[in-house]
């Protein structure tokens, strides 16, 4: 999973990865708190790459995992608030389009 959590009342953009056990990356990043945010994943054969990014600024790299080329993929959106209620969030878009080429 990629996008944005709070953790220590911070919004932090993270991602996990599961092969077999799962491990979380994080980088907070107050500055994007209220703000559009995109999560982009790009597969290439044994990789996929995700970047986001606020507004239209340029796309931050957040991970690059390796995945079996073979292994078929399933994605959308989802969001939780495991610990509390009220949590209010709003998906704007969510489409499949063709890897980001520029990448690496």
């Amino acid at each position: 999973k990629a996008g944005v959590e709070f953790a220590d009342g911070t919004p932090n953009l993270g991602a996990v990865v599961t092969q077999g056990r799962s491990d979380w990356s994080s980088a907070p990043v107050p500055e994007w708190r209220g703000r559009r945010v995109t999560i982009r994943a790009s597969r290439s054969e044994d990789a996929l790459t995700v970047r986001a990014r606020v507004g239209e600024e340029p796309f931050r790299f957040v991970r690059l995992c390796p995945l079996e080329a073979t292994r078929a993929l399933v994605a959308g959106p989802y969001l939780c608030a495991p610990t509390r209620s009220g949590l209010r969030v709003r998906f704007h878009r969510w489409s499949l389009t063709s890897p980001d080429a520029s990448l690496h």
